[in-house]
């Protein structure tokens, strides 16, 4: 039995449809059967949920209006968002970012524009604290170096490359968010005596976590690791810097899993060469990418990932299932978890 649609039923059903953009960098690889350039991230439940998705046209590292204007929701990974993102005369009700970084979001044109912006700590903070830990136990044992001995064929003076233990240590994190916690947490095996920097949490939330909130050079002074886990904000900015680093002990290891800049490159290359302190694994920087010659990659003792080490399965599922989540909720009108502003009112379907 053939059915046949009148001109208007079908245009009203056009204009029905629950539009879901998706930036261009979430595109899978030409001649990939994967369902986006991440794998599986849970789109199906958007599809079954009567959404269109629909890739977006490539960016130069910014989305404009051209590209998000009459989708009810865009879901964007890389991409930054300006004022002039949601400037259209039909921008989005909603952009989901599949990550928690906001640095490259202008949150406020987007709440002028009445549009929410959710992000994901739900769906990062279990993959970037194991990221974190990995880190650390790979700069104390020495990792990067023992690999390279293997590789070199020399096994003869592998006394010199006696690592470290942590347990015992002090951990001190900068930021005590969901990560951080998260960290504490995959810590307790270790005995470990956890400070951390934050001034934004007050210490009536900490509830079950073994955690001291510290003044931050007080805290650098006691700490054998530090681990950077705030956001980019212009208080954060240079927070490590020569001075602060100095503080912690001889020995002392620094990873940054966060932001490049929240820590001085210069003043913590020269804290590696002066043998003050002990290593550092860095998964950002404050140019990325980092040139090949920097003088961080000449450094013994230093582990170095592209802005890419808790990219795993495990990650982009949960983040996926968070903004699918997040849309749902926009879509009928729900408030959102995780909005980056909580003044935004989440505006009604279309």
């Amino acid at each position: 039995m053939t059915t046949t649609t009148s001109p208007s039923a079908a245009a009203a059903s056009r204009a029905c449809t629950f539009r879901v953009g998706l930036s261009a960098d979430l595109r899978p690889p030409a001649g990939s059967d994967l369902p986006t350039s991440w794998g599986d991230i849970g789109l199906d439940a958007l599809v079954a949920a009567g959404a269109e998705l629909t890739f977006l046209e490539p960016d130069d590292g910014v989305l404009t209006a051209a590209h998000v204007d009459g989708y009810d929701a865009v879901l964007f990974a890389a991409p930054g968002i300006t004022a002039e993102t949601v400037s259209g005369p039909n921008p989005p009700r909603h952009l989901a970012r599949f990550g928690v970084g906001l640095d490259a979001v202008d949150v406020e044109a987007c709440t002028r524009a009445g549009v929410a912006v959710t992000i994901t700590p739900d769906g990062a903070r279990r993959a970037v604290a194991t990221a974190a830990l990995t880190l650390v136990l790979s700069v104390l044992q020495n990792v990067a170096a023992k690999d390279a001995v293997v590789r070199h064929g020399d096994w003869s003076d592998r006394l010199s490359l006696m690592g470290r233990g942590l347990t015992g240590l002090t951990v001190m994190t900068i930021g005590l968010g969901n990560v951080a916690g998260e960290l504490f947490g995959l810590l307790a095996p270790f005995g470990t005596t956890n400070l951390a920097f934050d001034p934004h949490r007050p210490p009536h939330t900490l509830g079950d976590l073994d955690v001291t909130l510290v003044d931050l050079e007080d805290g650098l002074r006691r700490a054998d690791v530090v681990v950077v886990t705030a956001a980019l904000t212009p208080e954060t900015h240079h927070l490590l810097d020569a001075a602060r680093l100095a503080l912690l002990p001889r020995g002392a290891v620094v990873v940054n899993v966060a932001r490049g800049p929240i820590v001085e490159t210069d003043a913590l290359v020269e804290a590696l060469r002066s043998g003050h302190l002990g290593g550092a694994g860095l998964d950002v920087f404050e140019v990325e990418p980092l040139p090949a010659d920097h003088p961080l990659t000449q450094l013994p003792r230093v582990v170095l990932t592209p802005h890419a080490i808790a990219w795993t399965t495990e990650m982009a599922r949960s983040n996926g299932d968070s903004c699918v989540r997040a849309i749902l909720a926009v879509r009928e009108g729900r408030t959102p978890d995780f909005l980056a502003d909580r003044s935004v009112a989440v505006r009604a379907p279309r």
